[in-house]
């Protein structure tokens, strides 16, 4: 690939430092993780790198653009301004400015931001997704009579599994409501509140702009877990090394019958295009026991340090993580071309 240079936009707090040490790279406590493995692995590859944090001031960028006149910019940034949502703002201001970046357009980060914009979608084109209701803030809790226990409430628009615990599995109105106000106040989001699929949960790597390719189908599984299907990833799930270990939570290749693996592939390749996304997106699932798949989630942009599910599925398909970064630029160049 010829050697580029590329402006790497991340959140500023997670800009990592020049000088580091082993200690600072405990993927379990370092935040900036995903953006040292990107940076470095795009320096071993040979581009010039340039790094750019930003909060709130678009003008950064636009200064960055003027002073490097880099070729691409390797976007890594998920929220703008304390907001997840403004993130396709400011992949909608890139596309104003004509320059091409990586990860997913701006449309298609808007409509899948809004988990529940993405069920209406997904649903209104008879893929199957659980049932759901919002509770915006500062309004009235009443659920619906068809939305039966047990039910799990997630922030409406914030990712990385925040504000989800034990807690969030609720089975009676109290509890719902418990939850829902925790969701308002401590997270700061409206709620959504989806039907639990009990069962196992799967991930399904797809990348391309117009041609989609697929990873393996990637399960979590909880191997000491008395009730595996009943568990999921909270954030204690994802980031507590000692909880891992405890309940055995693994990442691992999917063992299916090819017919269902095959149906799962394509149901998480028909949900990126009904969204119109770009670049690459890790679809989130879960299985019932009678082999009824649902699509929980639709995630643009997906982290991607290099011990991350995107990247450990790509490595079981003997995809190189320097040839999975290669392909990213690639599909960047080739969308705004």
């Amino acid at each position: 690939m010829k050697k580029l240079k590329i402006l790497v936009l991340m959140h500023s707090d997670l800009v990592p430092p020049d000088e580091i040490d082993d200690k600072q790279l405990d993927r379990f406590t370092t935040d900036w993780i995903t953006e040292y493995d990107v940076i470095e692995t795009l320096k071993k590859m040979g581009h010039e790198v340039i790094k750019l944090g930003v909060y709130s001031d678009l003008t950064k960028i636009r200064k960055a653009l003027e002073e490097h006149n880099p070729d691409l910019i390797y976007n890594l940034l998920e929220e703008f301004d304390g907001e997840s949502l403004f993130d396709s703002h400011v992949a909608a201001y890139l596309e104003l400015l004509r320059i091409p970046f990586t990860g997913c357009n701006a449309r298609g980060l808007m409509l899948a931001r809004d988990k529940a914009l993405t069920k209406k979608i997904l649903t209104y084109h008879r893929i199957a997704t659980p049932k759901f209701v919002v509770f915006p803030r500062n309004r009235k809790i009443r659920r619906p009579k068809n939305l039966d226990f047990p039910l799990i409430v997630k922030s409406l628009t914030e990712e990385a599994s925040l504000g989800l615990a034990k807690a969030s599995i609720v089975h009676n109105d109290e509890k719902l409501k418990e939850r829902v106000n925790f969701i308002h106040e401590n997270v700061g989001s409206d709620a959504i509140v989806e039907q639990f699929i009990e069962g196992r949960e799967f991930y399904i790597g797809v990348y391309g702009n117009y041609q989609l390719s697929t990873l393996p189908v990637w399960e979590l599984v909880f191997e000491k877990a008395e009730n595996p299907e009943k568990e999921f990833y909270s954030r204690r799930a994802k980031w507590n090394e000692k909880y891992r270990k405890r309940k055995g939570i693994k990442g691992q290749a999917a063992n299916l019958p090819e017919k269902l693996d095959q149906e799962m592939i394509a149901i998480a390749k028909k949900a990126y295009k009904i969204l119109g996304l770009s670049g690459f997106a890790r679809i989130d699932l879960r299985m019932t026991a009678e082999n009824k798949i649902y699509i929980i989630e639709a995630n643009p942009n997906p982290n991607i340090a290099t011990d991350d599910e995107f990247a450990l599925s790509a490595k079981h398909a003997k995809i190189k993580y320097e040839d999975l970064l290669a392909k990213i630029l690639s599909l960047g160049k080739s969308w705004s071309s």
